[in-house]
């Protein structure tokens, strides 16, 4: 794999644009950046902290999480999802969309880097176009990636305390989802974190401190594990004119200070499937 770019916190939230390139966030500095074709590295939002999960939206700027989900545009923020709307929740992880843009997220029940991490869970929220949200799941320790199979049949979950991706059973026309049940195991191989889904339906999963991305079949049987030259990726994202291009984002194996996230690339045989930019209203705007 080709490092691209170093020197960050904990990197999260991939998402590719394409004009900007890959938008990233820091985790542990805060922010929200760019990097372009050519290297160069640009802040599109500023100081906030704890980004886990990044969306384009339609109407410009992007959907973001961290204490709340908010719609940034220029100076403009919204607020789509807060920690009111369910008892004893902390903040929002990794998030995606559906093909109507409807937005699906998941919610922590305590900091991921807190002692008591996975101790208390949390939730899956769906934020509908009116502004409405919904909760869907429970009883996830530590949520991170989601994506959609490429008929938008399937949602898959991953839940890194419980060391494996889940998936429900999506009902397309109300967005609603079925029990939640084991798509793949994790054993041993460090913890599920961000995820990617590929056009031939294969989920690409980055195991945080397993130093690699594994890639599953639409079966959930393991076909092949991607080494990364960092101990601790924490997600994946497609990009590129033909989203063949693998982007893996890393974070420090631990807090400290220690600025050793980086952005790494690398070219695969199959294309990414393509993230439709979320279309939510705020309610009542």
């Amino acid at each position: 794999m080709e490092r691209l770019a170093a020197g960050f916190g904990l990197l999260e939230g991939p998402t590719w644009h394409s004009r900007l390139g890959l938008i990233f966030s820091d985790v542990d500095n805060g922010g929200v950046f760019s990097l372009g074709a050519g290297g160069e590295i640009e802040t599109l939002v500023e100081h906030r902290r704890g980004i886990g999960g990044i969306a384009l939206h339609a109407d410009g700027g992007l959907v973001i999480g961290g204490r709340n989900i908010a719609h940034k545009r220029g100076d403009e923020t919204l607020v789509l999802l807060g920690q009111d709307s369910v008892d004893g929740i902390v903040g929002f992880n990794d998030l995606t969309t559906d093909a109507l843009g409807r937005i699906y997220v998941g919610s922590l029940g305590a900091s991921p880097f807190a002692e008591d991490a996975g101790q208390t869970t949390g939730y899956l929220h769906r934020i509908d176009l009116d502004g409405s949200t919904h909760v869907l799941a429970a009883e996830i320790k530590l949520t991170n990636g989601l994506g959609f199979s490429p008929d938008g049949s399937r949602l898959y979950h991953a839940d890194t305390m419980n060391q494996f991706i889940g998936v429900y059973e999506v009902d397309a026309e109300t967005g609603d989802v079925g029990p939640r049940r084991r798509f793949a195991n994790i054993a041993d191989a460090g913890g599920p974190d961000g995820l990617a889904v590929a056009e031939d339906g294969s989920v690409w999963c980055a195991l945080a401190m397993g130093g690699c991305v594994a890639v599953f079949d639409a079966s959930g049987k393991l076909r092949e594990q991607l080494p990364v030259p960092h101990p601790m990726p924490t997600s994946v994202c497609f990009g590129g004119d033909d989203r063949r291009d693998l982007y893996v984002v890393t974070g420090a194996p631990s807090e400290g200070g220690d600025t050793t996230g980086s952005i790494f690339r690398t070219r695969v045989e199959v294309a990414g499937l393509p993230v439709a930019p979320a279309r939510v209203r705020r309610a009542g705007a």
